[in-house]
């Protein structure tokens, strides 16, 4: 059963990761197109250059799960790579349910009347012809939240499968040896 779901949130964050990583093309053209228009043409685009900031934004938030999943997060860690795969998978587990998941579910909570207050005034941007969706981007923090606490679940149950004897090799990553991706 633990293989299952942490099949179905790998597919998830495969899939938004995937989908997402295509925005950094998309801001890198855009930005020509800010530059090309600014110092070519001496023409401000205040509507490219806020897609600028959204398109980060949506990739950094929504890929967060993503990276998650292939152990790319910054970890200050002396001693995890080189302790045995069972410390680690004790340390993944314990970690998971007593700092990742509650900053999950703090996020959200906290984030609660920002996000939810932006969705009642339709916040918008500030600059007369920006963009009329700043209570779209605040909604990523939820999407934040949900898509890294579904990965720290898969993360928990992977180091649990470990510890239980289901798989021979520990890898924190969805990539790594014993883990069905």
């Amino acid at each position: 059963m633990l293989a299952a779901i942490i099949e179905v949130i790998d597919r998830v964050n495969r899939a938004v990761g995937r989908t997402v990583a295509w925005l950094a093309l998309l801001m890198a053209l855009i930005q020509f197109g800010v530059v090309i228009l600014r110092y070519v043409f001496a023409i401000g685009f205040i509507p490219m250059q806020e897609s600028i900031w959204y398109l980060h934004g949506i990739l950094f938030m929504a890929g967060a799960g993503f990276t998650l999943m292939h152990d790319g997060h910054v970890r200050i860690d002396i001693f995890y790579n080189s302790a045995p795969p069972r410390t680690r998978a004790l340390v993944d587990l314990g970690g998971s349910f007593a700092f990742l998941l509650p900053i999950c579910i703090l996020t959200f909570v906290l984030s609660w009347g920002y996000v939810t207050n932006s969705w009642r005034i339709f916040e918008a941007s500030t600059e007369i012809s920006g963009l009329p969706f700043i209570y779209l981007l605040k909604s990523m923090i939820w999407v934040f939240a949900f898509l890294v606490g579904l990965q720290g679940i898969a993360l928990a149950a992977r180091a649990l499968r470990f510890l239980r004897g289901e798989v021979d090799d520990y890898a924190a990553s969805a990539d790594g040896p014993g883990i069905e991706t």
